[in-house]
C-alpha cells in the first residue's frame, strides 16, 4: 500500500502539520527535526501529491518556464537547471513553448496560469526582454525572474539574472586580434534577441579599442541557426576583402560556418579562424573543437529558479540582480 503523509507523520514521530513543512521546504524547521522526517520519507518511499497540495494550499507550488527560442540545447540545459531546483525546493515545473510573436500571447499565458495556478514565471528571451509583456504578467499577481542580456537591468520590475554578453564578445574578439586578426567577419543572430546585440557591441568595441577600421560590409545579418552560419560565411568569402577570421554569434552558427569553410578546402585556423558564443555541444562536436565563450545555462536557470521560489515565499526582495560573464574557452579552432 502507498504510504502516506500520516505513515511518515508516525514513523518520524513528528505532526502531519511538521511533515508538510518539511515537505514544502520551509526554513523555519529544526534541522534535526528535518533530518528525521526525511529518513521516514526515505525509508517508506513516500511520494508527495503535489497536484492535491497546490489544491489545498493557500498558494501555489507550481511555476513555469515559457520560452521561445529554435535553440534544443539551451532549452534543454534551462530546463534541466530550474527543474533541479523545483526539485531541491518542492516545487513542480510547468514547461509552456509559445511563440513570442503571435498575436494573443498574452490570453494564452493568461489561461496557462489560472487553470495550473502556476504561482511564478521564469522568462527567457526574447519574452524578458519586452517590458510591456513583463507588465502584463504582473497584473496576474504571480511573481516572476527574468533572464536577460546585458551588464546592468533595465528596470526594476521583477528580479533579473543578467548575462553579460558584451564584455564577453569583447574578450572573444580580442582574443582574435590578439592572434593576428586585422579582418574579422561578424555573423549576427535574431535581431530581437539583446544577446545579438551585446556581443555586437562587444565585437565593435574590441576593435575600437584596438584602432581598427570597423567595416559595416563585413557584418552579415541572420539567425540563430546552422544554415545561416553556412550561409553567411559563404558570403563573407566571397567579397572582394575576405575577413581571416569570424565571430558567430553562437556555436550553432559556428558549426555552420566551420562546415562551409570545409566545402571552401579554407585550413582551420590557418586560413580561417572561428569562434562561437555559449559553450553548447555544437562547439565540442566539431573538428576542429571550436574557441567559444562558456556561458553556464543550466546554472544560471537553476538560480533564476532559487530566486522565483524565495519570491514566492516573500523570502526575497524584487530588486536582486546577479550577473554572469561567460568565460573564453580557447580551442583549436583559433590556434594550432
Amino acid at each position: 500500500m502507498k504510504a502516506t503523509i500520516n505513515d511518515v507523520a508516525v514513523q518520524a514521530g513528528v505532526s502531519i502539520k511538521t511533515v508538510s513543512r518539511v515537505i514544502n521546504n520551509e526554513p523555519s524547521v529544526r534541522q534535526a527535526t528535518r533530518d528525521k522526517v526525511q529518513t521516514a520519507v526515505n525509508a517508506l518511499n513516500y511520494q508527495p501529491n503535489f497536484a492535491a497540495r497546490n489544491l489545498a494550499a493557500a498558494h501555489s507550488f507550481s511555476v513555469a518556464y515559457i520560452y521561445d527560442n529554435p535553440n534544443a540545447y539551451y532549452v534543454i540545459d534551462t530546463q534541466e537547471g530550474i527543474l533541479a531546483a523545483c526539485k531541491q525546493q518542492g516545487f513542480e515545473l510547468l514547461i509552456h513553448p509559445c511563440k513570442a510573436s503571435k498575436e494573443n500571447i498574452f490570453e494564452e499565458i493568461s489561461l496557462m496560469v489560472e487553470q495550473s495556478r502556476i504561482a511564478g514565471l521564469i522568462l527567457t528571451p526574447p519574452f524578458s526582454e519586452i517590458p510591456d509583456f513583463v507588465q502584463s504578467i504582473l497584473s496576474l499577481n504571480v511573481k516572476v525572474v527574468r533572464i536577460m542580456s546585458g551588464d546592468e537591468a533595465p528596470d526594476k520590475l521583477t528580479p533579473c539574472v543578467m548575462i553579460n554578453d558584451r564584455a564577453a564578445a569583447q574578450t572573444i574578439t580580442q582574443h582574435l586580434i590578439d592572434q593576428g586578426h586585422t579582418k574579422i567577419g561578424f555573423l549576427a543572430g535574431d535581431s530581437q534577441h539583446m544577446s545579438t546585440v551585446e556581443r555586437y557591441k562587444g565585437y565593435k568595441k574590441a576593435l575600437e579599442i584596438n584602432g581598427l577600421e570597423f567595416d559595416p560590409q563585413r557584418v552579415i545579418e541572420g539567425s540563430y541557426a546552422f544554415e545561416f552560419g553556412v550561409a553567411g560565411t559563404k558570403e563573407l568569402m566571397a567579397r572582394e576583402e575576405a575577413p581571416s577570421a569570424i565571430f558567430s554569434c553562437n556555436d550553432e552558427i559556428a558549426a555552420g560556418s566551420l562546415y562551409a569553410a570545409r566545402l571552401m578546402n579554407k585550413k582551420i585556423p590557418e586560413e580561417l579562424a572561428i569562434v562561437g558564443f555559449e559553450n553548447s555541444p555544437f562547439s565540442r562536436q566539431t573538428w576542429p573543437q571550436m574557441t567559444t565563450a562558456d556561458q553556464p545555462n543550466k546554472e544560471i536557470a537553476e538560480n533564476a529558479a532559487k530566486l522565483l521560489i524565495s519570491l514566492i515565499r516573500q523570502q526575497e526582495s524584487n530588486h536582486i540582480v546577479c550577473q554572469y560573464v561567460p568565460q573564453l574557452v580557447i580551442r583549436n579552432s583559433t590556434a594550432s
